[in-house]
């Protein structure tokens, strides 16, 4: 825009820009306003529409990664200090550079330990979320109590935890294996405001969920003999409400007990489910819909798409 100069002043300070001045300084903004969309501005600043954005733009080599951008670190809680579950591991983000961060309950299955689910505490903090894997109480708890385990531990780490000031508490999540997994359902029933549950060949006699509100992601194993998928997991995907978002991922060639060891398949949808909603974060919405295809890793994937609609 040209500046209206006072009559007859023709000072140097007020001469309008060349042509080619001006037209390197639009361009220089023009590039601002464009880094400033997407999220990529120096610092790590986040995109100015989703304050929850966390960590580089998505690829999926960056999700079949078995670390993520972020520098973790993890600390030991003991079973004493704490009251309605058993102690577990917190593992987090190093750096505070982009605020706080969402935050995940780990349950492991019947007659399981912290240990069988570890390997993903540093997977998915490498990623941008602070995670918390538990021991229950007893290793013979079932679902029930492993749902209200798994919520105490969420408020134990919200409220009580050393980490506790680099956690959004309105942005919370539950995962599990086996009775863990019928566990997270559990818990997604009782406190309608989690923003993500993902039942690891999940275990229950309760297959209906009418009254779960959380975005739900099932995994399943076409080989699980202990909570076969035609009497466990698609029955808890189908009974899950029409409206929800909600995904079935069946992994092929797995048992009961893939989720116990690290695999890429299993943290690849993971981390898309809960960065899409815990971090409301649709960079990830690209590996989740279209519907993923059946492949030498998938049996079967079902899911209502697109997300968030």
């Amino acid at each position: 825009m040209q500046t209206l100069l006072p009559s007859g002043d023709t000072s140097p300070r007020h001469r309008t820009p060349s042509r080619s001045r001006t037209i390197k300084g639009m361009l220089v903004a023009a590039a601002a306003s464009a880094a400033l969309l997407t999220g990529l501005v120096p610092g790590g600043a986040q995109a100015a529409d989703n304050p929850y954005q966390r960590g580089p733009a998505p690829s999926n080599s960056s999700i079949e990664a078995s670390r993520g951008s972020y520098a973790t670190s993890q600390t030991s809680v003991s079973s004493l200090g704490v009251t309605g579950f058993g102690g577990g591991t917190i593992y987090y983000p190093t750096s505070t550079a982009d605020g706080t961060f969402g935050a995940i309950a780990i349950s492991p299955g019947f007659t399981a330990y912290e240990s069988s689910i570890a390997w993903l505490g540093p997977r998915l903090a490498s990623q941008g979320f602070v995670v918390f894997t538990i021991d229950t109480n007893t290793t013979l708890d079932q679902p029930s109590s492993r749902g209200d385990q798994l919520l105490a531990a969420l408020d134990y780490l919200t409220q009580r935890s050393s980490v506790r000031t680099r956690v959004d508490a309105s942005r919370l999540g539950v995962m599990g294996h086996s009775m863990g997994g019928g566990g997270t359902l559990e818990a997604a029933k009782d406190r309608t405001s989690l923003k993500a549950a993902i039942p690891l060949t999940g275990w229950n006699t309760d297959t209906t969920w009418p009254e779960v509100r959380t975005p739900t992601l099932v995994i399943g194993a076409d080989g699980d003999t202990i909570a076969p998928v035609l009497t466990h997991s698609k029955p808890f995907y189908n009974n899950l409400p029409s409206t929800l978002d909600k995904a079935y991922l069946e992994l092929r060639g797995a048992t009961h007990f893939t989720p116990n060891t690290s695999n890429t398949t299993i943290a690849k949808y993971s981390i898309s489910w809960l960065k899409r909603f815990i971090d409301n974060d649709t960079r990830y919405e690209q590996f989740l819909c279209p519907i993923p295809a059946a492949s030498l890793t998938i049996a079967e994937y079902r899911g209502t798409c697109p997300h968030g609609s």
